[in-house]
Formats: C-alpha cells, sequence, structure tokens
C-alpha cells in the first residue's frame, strides 16, 4: 500500500522561501516518478515538479523553472520541494503524487498518471 506524508508548508511573504518534504513509501522508490502538484482555489491542479531518482530525471512547469528544486533523499523515502523567490501566484494546496505510470516529461501534469496522493499542505505568499 501506498503511503504519502506531505510536510513543510506555511505563511511567507513575497520572495522568501520554503521547502515542502514528502515522505513516500509502498512502491520502489527510486524506480517510478513522484511529482508536486498544486492547486488554487478555482484553478485546475497543476503539474509543478517531478523526480525518477534511478534515471536522473527531472521537470519543471515552465512558472517556476529557476526559482524551485525538486530533490532527493532517499534513505528516507523523501522528496524535497525547494521553494525560492516565492510570488503570491504560488499560494495554493500543494500536492505529493506518487507512483507515476511514465516518464516526468510525458506525465508531469496529468494527475491521472499518478496513483496516490497525499492530504496537501498549503503554502500561502502574501504581497
Amino acid at each position: 500500500e501506498v503511503h504519502i506524508v506531505e510536510s513543510g508548508g506555511g505563511l511567507v511573504q513575497a520572495g522568501g522561501s520554503l521547502r515542502l518534504s514528502c515522505e513516500a513509501s509502498g512502491f520502489t522508490f527510486g524506480e517510478l516518478a513522484i511529482a508536486w502538484f498544486r492547486q488554487a482555489p478555482g484553478k485546475e491542479r497543476e503539474g509543478v515538479a517531478c523526480i525518477i531518482i534511478n534515471d536522473r530525471e527531472t521537470t519543471y512547469a515552465d512558472s517556476v523553472k529557476g526559482r524551485f528544486t525538486i530533490s532527493s533523499e532517499s534513505d528516507k523515502n523523501t522528496i524535497y520541494l525547494q521553494m525560492n523567490n516565492l510570488k503570491p501566484d504560488d499560494t495554493a494546496l500543494y500536492y505529493c503524487a506518487a507512483p507515476g505510470l511514465g516518464p516526468c516529461n510525458y506525465i508531469s501534469n496529468s494527475p491521472r498518471y499518478f496513483e496516490s496522493w497525499g492530504q496537501g499542505t498549503q503554502v500561502t505568499v502574501s504581497s
């Protein structure tokens, strides 16, 4: 059974930073895609970043490139999303999803390809 727990959200001023954590288990951690999605009120869920550790593949939404970094710590079964230079438009509920059924460059913005989801962690960026 896949188990996913996110943490690290909060309230930050524009220009600030946050690091989200996603602890995932119940599947082969390094071999399948793990992704961060976000959903703001009234908007569709969108892919933010995706990683397949063993393939050294990472992808990012255009809106976060250069500001967000996805990384892993395999001995802890944990994925991180380092978010720098945060903007009010980054305000959303952030979800970790895994395992993904395909390469990141194909599925990173497609929620239907991810089997399990965490409960979400709120990120609020004030202007």
